[in-house]
């Protein structure tokens, strides 16, 4: 990998603290304007982004709308960088203005097990929220994440994370660690919705089209025991604010491929019921099988 520069990091570190310093001190509705402004240059100036989305809901969700989606996803990323901005000044006494919880007994009764939670995430709705707002409520969990590019950047991120007490581990090498956490009864936040390279993963049916997702996480949940409970923070446009929604953990067999199956068959029933809400810019299908085509980036 090409080194990046120090100018290259400081410029972007600079514009990003900009951003969100500006959605931070604005007033409230100042701020998501400001955000839509925000995401609207990104769609324009990277149209890239736009053209990925298109190309996965042709595959995945051909019969629905595309632009439709796709200009609620941005509007869905411009509501994650307020509140993302506005970290610094959310507390417990006032959690409820931006998100509540919802499935909460699925994830106080796999705490009593004993043996540690597995939170099956993804980049749906408020992921930063989801793990942010988890610390207020139930204590802190760790958290999964892979290094930025711009390590200026990944720790002005890294410090917001962990402002409710949550720990951040960094994804490589990180098995042995999840493993002493689990074993500690913690939670663990996993997002399990990215592209994996065939040598670390399985391909299971993801909308209709092969997926490589990694193995790695249904491998742990066999090892440890842990419940693996599926959650995510979705916008409600009625209740102007987001719900921390766990759903009855997925039963772990110790059968990878049908346990990652399970996994992704939840994902894609949630992704169903709130499509504008996922993060179709990723090239998800990337990885494909043996012996087929490239998915094409132009459609």
């Amino acid at each position: 990998m090409r080194r990046r520069s120090a100018l290259r990091n400081a410029i972007e570190y600079c514009l990003a603290l900009a951003v969100l310093k500006s959605l931070e001190w604005a007033p409230f509705g100042v701020a998501h304007w400001l955000a839509r402004r925000y995401t609207g240059l990104l769609d324009l100036v990277v149209p890239r982004l736009r053209r990925t989305a298109y190309r996965n809901l042709a595959m995945a969700m051909p019969e629905a709308n595309r632009r439709e989606i796709v200009d609620g996803l941005f509007q869905s990323v411009a509501r994650m960088l307020v509140t993302f901005a506005n970290f610094p000044s959310i507390r417990k006494h006032n959690l409820a203005r931006w998100i509540r919880w919802e499935g909460a007994e699925h994830f106080e009764r796999a705490m009593r097990e004993g043996r540690g939670v597995l939170f099956a995430t993804a980049h749906l709705g408020n992921w930063e929220l989801s793990a942010f707002a988890h610390a207020l409520l139930a204590g802190p969990m760790n958290v999964i994440a892979r290094p930025l590019d711009n390590p200026w950047i990944d720790a002005l991120v890294q410090r917001r994370r962990a402002l409710t007490g949550n720990w951040i581990v960094y994804k490589k090498d990180s098995a042995r660690d999840i493993l002493k956490r689990l074993a500690a009864n913690q939670a663990v936040g996993i997002l399990i919705d990215q592209n994996a390279a065939r040598d670390s993963g399985v391909f299971v049916d993801f909308f209709g089209v092969a997926a490589c997702a990694g193995a790695g996480f249904a491998k742990i949940a066999a090892r440890t025991g842990a419940a693996v409970i599926p959650g995510f923070a979705l916008w409600s446009k009625e209740e102007n604010r987001y719900v921390l929604r766990f759903y009855p953990p997925v039963p772990v067999t110790g059968d990878v491929e049908r346990d990652t199956q399970a996994l992704h068959s939840k994902l894609e029933e949630v992704i169903r019921a709130y499509p504008d809400q996922w993060l179709w810019i990723h090239r998800r299908w990337k990885t494909r099988p043996p012996g087929e085509a490239p998915v094409d980036e132009d459609l």
